[in-house]
Order: C-alpha cells, then sequence, then structure tokens
C-alpha cells in the first residue's frame, strides 16, 4: 500500500523504484569489475577461464567481494520486484531474484577449483568448497531463469510483449549455457558458453529492472497533478 506524507510525495513507490535501480547496476557492475580484473591478473585468459576463478590467489578477495557485493544488489532488486508486483503471481519473480542473490553470495563464499592451469602451479583437484560453489552457481542460474519465466507472463498480461519474448528466449539461453558451460568446463567452448549464461542474465535483470520501475508510478505523480489542477 502506498504511503502519501501531507505533500503529495508517495514514499513507498519511491523505495520501489530505488530497490529496482540495483537490478540495472548489479549486471554491469559485476562485469566491468571482473573483467578489469581478469585484464589485470597474471596468467588469467578470458577466452579459457571463468571469472570465478579469480577467487584463488593473489587479490582473489576482490573476486569474492564482486560476487557478494553483486549478490546484496540481486537481493535489493528482488525486493523492488516483490514490491511492484505485489498481489500478483508474478510477486514469484521476487522470491526467485532473491534466490539467485543468495547463490551469488554463496558462490562468493565457497571459491571453485583450480582450473586450466590457474593460478599457476596450483594442484587441479576436487574440493568441498569448489563443489559448494558450483552447487551455488546450479541454484543461481536456475532461479534466475525461473524467474524469467515467471515475469514474462507478469509481461504478457500488462501488454508488454516484447519483452515476455524476451524473458522466455533470455531463459533459455541462461539455461542452456550454463548446462553447456558445466558439461563442457574443462574446454574453451565451455567457458564461452558459461559467458553467454552470465551475460544473459544480466541482461535479463537489467531489461526487466526497467520495465518492473516503469510500472511503477512516480513518487511525484500527485504533487504533480495536484499542481496542475
Amino acid at each position: 500500500m502506498s504511503t502519501k506524507n501531507r505533500e503529495g510525495f508517495d514514499g513507498a513507490a519511491a523505495v520501489t523504484r530505488s530497490l529496482l535501480g540495483w537490478g540495472v547496476v548489479a549486471g554491469p557492475f559485476y562485469l566491468m569489475v571482473g573483467t578489469a580484473l581478469a585484464l589485470t591478473r597474471d596468467g588469467f585468459d578470458l577466452t579459457q577461464h571463468q571469472l570465478s576463478l579469480l577467487m584463488l590467489g593473489d587479490g582473489g578477495w576482490m573476486q569474492r567481494a564482486n560476487l557478494i557485493l553483486s549478490g546484496v544488489m540481486t537481493i535489493a532488486a528482488a525486493i523492488g520486484f516483490h514490491r511492484a508486483s505485489r498481489g500478483s503471481k508474478a510477486d514469484r519473480t521476487g522470491t526467485l531474484v532473491l534466490v539467485c542473490g543468495l547463490g551469488l553470495i554463496g558462490s562468493g563464499i565457497f571459491a571453485p577449483d583450480p582450473m586450466r592451469g590457474f593460478p599457476a602451479g596450483a594442484p587441479e583437484q576436487v574440493t568441498f568448497s569448489g563443489i559448494m560453489h558450483m552447487t551455488f552457481g546450479l541454484i543461481q542460474f536456475v532461479a534466475l531463469a525461473a524467474a524469467a519465466i515467471v515475469a514474462a507472463r507478469w509481461f504478457a498480461r500488462r501488454g508488454s510483449g516484447d519483452t515476455a519474448t524476451y524473458s522466455r528466449i533470455s531463459a533459455a539461453v541462461i539455461i542452456a549455457g550454463f548446462a553447456g558451460g558445466a558439461a563442457l568446463s574443462t574446454t574453451g567452448a565451455g567457458v564461452a558458453l558459461l559467458w553467454l549464461a552470465v551475460v544473459a542474465g544480466w541482461a535479463w535483470l537489467l531489461v526487466a529492472s526497467i520495465s518492473a520501475y516503469r510500472t511503477v508510478p512516480h513518487p511525484d505523480a500527485h504533487r504533480r497533478v495536484a499542481a496542475t489542477a
């Protein structure tokens, strides 16, 4: 329920819009920070290594922080989705985006196993931390794909057919990219597929957050109406 002060400012709408704004910021933040780290780490090859491997070795804490902060931003966006779609079945979108955010944080807590010579000299073996990292990654991607499917129905009902179609395509790309990347994780093709899933997921969150943002009334709408009356 919206709450307005005596001047007509809708504080609830302002909070919802602010929360959804983090869904726009999260993806570009993660990709820019991760790419910057990748380009400055000795031995790291963007065509051969997953960004999560940057959690290993010297300076690994920076990629760990990148994942966790991106997860926090995603959770903020999830709350925004829930508030924007409250009262409809689409509020499950917020729940699923929340699970994705928790998956990001979990992936940031548990480091992956060394792979394909990175970090240099590290033994390539399966560890509990590596298994947990993959598990949280699976949760993250599945939840985001499911959120896209649920949101597609909401966008369609609101007349946003293009966004609904984009959401369905994004869900398919996210699942296919992650599944293919996991199956071929030790090859360059697998890394490329994981990149596809990551970029598709962040791009969907950005587009969906903007679309949901536009459904929320401007906080000053009542003030503007009063001023022109």
